[in-house]
């Protein structure tokens, strides 16, 4: 095998001293202080057959421009990882704003959904129940509207078709039936006195929650959550005492209304109804709706009967067009604004919900009053706003946990 200086990869220098003597009689250093660097020369034409077009290697000094060169790209690769670093960061925080814009326009535009089919329901059921004074017909017909909804959103695959077993709808069973008679009564009421005066005396479910709470579940309200409750029950006294529309009839109803719905509420965390994956609040209000037609819709003919066909109201002198465009908007609105409070609940806290409900309230009874042009006293709009004002008071301090006590 041929020696390395003998192929030619590497020339022989000639022999020198590694040290040159310095003027005053030292040893100076051949290398100067500084790195070292590989570089290639190139070979002498005269190689050898396998070696025809190589370089020869060598380790000669790096310059000082080399070296701040390697420097400064060195500082530019720091610098612009710590760029793309920041600004992956900004972008990040900037994508989280944004969903967080985009959840806060989602969330406002429920509640004004919300607050608008209220509106329109009570606007338009008013109407129908002022020349068609059948309250029994309309709930039914607008659980009717609610059904087709509730199987149209399931049938296309808008709303999760729910798996429910026969144990699962007998314990749906009270809660629908409590489901119907409170807004039979609603409607009740709403055909005997102004939409303003229902909706002061609906603002008393705040009494009924905690009264039948204390006597079923055994919950006991803090002292201050009964104090809130004395504004409440005062406010819809002063109201009732001043209001021009006044009539048991509509008064007990409204009341009736209350304790059905709050019994609601009170069943639902009594029987703690076992939902499966797929039996989410929305279907659960859709299914007690689909339940409710079929227990009032047979009670409906034993009690008076078909009132919403076109030949009765023909008889009747009403409008046939009028009358039912105006009974399925709010049959509609019905529906919808009690889905869309549902599709709140499930973003926001409970206490959030019952503030916007409270507002909500405010909103149904001046634009009822705007709109029907009720006589409103100073004292009736006193008693309306210190009941109003009771129940944002209830709402705030129910979220207020009582401390425990010292063992």
């Amino acid at each position: 095998m041929q020696s390395a200086a003998a192929s030619g990869i590497f020339r022989p220098c000639a022999a020198r001293p590694l040290a040159n003597p310095s003027p005053r009689g030292g040893r100076q250093p051949l290398l100067p202080p500084r790195g070292l660097r590989l570089c290639a020369a190139a070979a002498p034409a005269t190689r050898s057959a396998g070696l025809s077009a190589g370089r020869r290697i060598g380790l000669v000094p790096a310059s000082p421009e080399d070296q701040a060169d390697r420097e400064a790209r060195g500082r530019r690769h720091v610098a612009a990882a710590a760029g793309a670093g920041k600004a992956a960061a900004e972008g990040a925080a900037g994508g989280e704003d944004g969903g967080g814009l985009v959840k806060t326009l989602q969330l406002g535009a429920l509640f004004g959904l919300w607050y608008l089919f209220n509106i329109y329901f009570n606007i338009y059921n008013k109407q129908v129940l002022k020349v068609l004074p059948y309250p029994i017909n309309i709930t039914t017909v607008q659980f009717a509207v609610g059904t087709v909804i509730a199987l149209f959103m399931w049938i296309t695959g808008i709303l999760k078709r729910p798996k429910i077993s026969g144990a699962q709808l007998l314990a749906i069973l009270p809660l629908a039936i409590v489901h119907t008679m409170g807004n039979l009564f609603t409607n009740m009421s709403l055909g005997k006195v102004a939409v303003s005066f229902t909706h002061t005396i609906k603002a008393m479910e705040p009494f009924f929650s905690v009264l039948l709470s204390a006597i079923f579940l055994g919950e006991l309200p803090t002292s201050w959550v009964v104090l809130s409750l004395l504004p409440i029950v005062g406010g819809v006294a002063l109201a009732s005492l001043t209001e021009a529309s006044f009539n048991w009839a509509g008064f007990w109803s409204a009341m009736a209304s209350n304790v059905t719905f709050q019994s609601r509420n009170v069943l639902s965390k009594k029987l703690m109804v076992k939902k499966e994956e797929s039996l989410d609040n929305i279907n659960l209000f859709s299914i007690i709706t689909v339940m409710s037609f079929f227990l009032l819709a047979p009670i409906t003919l034993l009690t008076e009967g078909v009132k919403v066909s076109p030949a009765v109201l023909q008889s009747a002198g009403l409008n046939l067009k009028q009358i039912y465009m105006r009974s399925l908007i709010a049959a509609f609105c019905f529906h919808a604004y009690q889905q869309v409070s549902y599709m709140i609940l499930a973003r926001v806290s409970p206490v959030t919900h019952s503030v916007g409900n409270c507002v909500k309230r405010v909103v149904v009874i001046v634009t009822s009053v705007l709109f029907f042009r009720t006589p409103v006293s100073p004292i009736n709009s006193l008693g309306t706003g210190v009941a109003l004002a009771g129940v944002f008071l209830y709402s705030q301090l129910k979220r207020l946990k009582p401390k425990p006590k010292a063992a």
